[in-house]
């Protein structure tokens, strides 16, 4: 068995030295980690086992153990559930290309459940459920693949788009650096770097659509009050302002369809507001 062990050594050094290459488009990338990481998880192998290295090259190991008879076929040695597990990634994979993501979500996490220690199942379920719009579910499964595989670049990219859809900028720009220092010619992460960049830049500008901007007087401004539905609103006077709560309400429009959590958590601090006062005026 230790030539085995051997030999497979040089198999997952060997993939992982043509996976750093850049001959390879991203789909045959990741069906070379797939293969290393089976090879790692069925054999109990990692590339830091160095006593197993050899001075032989590989294809003479190869010939050498076939020689010996001590080699079984890759099918009789890797366990059904792996096996399956990485069909159903494949069935996973064509749904995505047929635009079915409800299907392709399905099938990873029945691989997930035969092989919960694969990195690129969890990265794949992510990008259906950010097809999806479940951006929180996408999060929790790039999260889960960069566990198994704190250098997945993959999963890093992944998750900056879906923290991107959240609002949560800045995580994002976290994750895309992450990612280009782990693939750095990669366009698809550069480009959307300076995306999220430019949307952090904007909700921290006073002018942008973030919270940077004066909260104590807006909410104190009896027109906005009335103009979000506070449960101060029909005071009397309020007629005379109708044109400042047109004006208010195309801003508050238009807030909603930028950033839709913002008017919530308006609405949710005038209504504390209010009720703090009601209580301190019976108390």
């Amino acid at each position: 068995m230790s030539s085995v062990k051997r030999l497979v050594y040089a198999v997952i050094h060997f993939l992982r030295e043509q996976s750093q290459m850049d001959t390879f488009t991203p789909d045959e990338q990741e069906s070379l980690e797939v293969a290393i990481q089976c090879l790692e998880t069925v054999f109990k192998i990692t590339l830091e086992d160095t006593h197993l290295a050899s001075s032989q090259h590989l294809i003479e190991m190869f010939t050498n153990s076939i020689q010996k008879n001590d080699m079984l076929p890759l099918s009789h040695s890797l366990p059904e559930g792996v096996v399956k597990a990485d069909q159903l990634k494949d069935e996973g994979n064509n749904h995505m290309k047929e635009e079915n993501y409800g299907a392709a979500v399905d099938c990873y996490t029945r691989a997930i459940e035969l092989d919960p220690n694969n990195a690129v199942y969890y990265c794949n379920r992510a990008a259906a459920q950010s097809k999806l719009n479940n951006f929180r579910e996408a999060i929790k499964d790039c999260e889960s693949a960069i566990a198994i595989d704190p250098k997945y670049s993959k999963a890093y990219g992944r998750m900056g788009l879906a923290l991107t859809s959240v609002n949560k900028y800045e995580e994002a720009v976290t994750s895309y650096q992450k990612a280009l220092d782990l693939d750095p010619e990669n366009d698809s992460y550069k480009s959307n770097l300076k995306i999220a960049e430019q949307k952090l830049r904007d909700v921290s500008s006073p002018t942008g659509t973030g919270l940077s901007f004066d909260m104590a007087s807006l909410i104190n401004n009896p027109a906005f009050i009335s103009m979000i539905g506070g449960p101060a609103a029909g005071v009397g006077g309020l007629s005379d302002l109708s044109s400042l709560i047109h004006a208010g309400q195309q801003f508050a429009q238009q807030i909603q369809q930028q950033n839709p959590e913002l008017i919530e958590q308006l609405r949710n601090h005038i209504r504390s507001r209010y009720l703090s006062g009601s209580t301190e005026e019976h108390s």
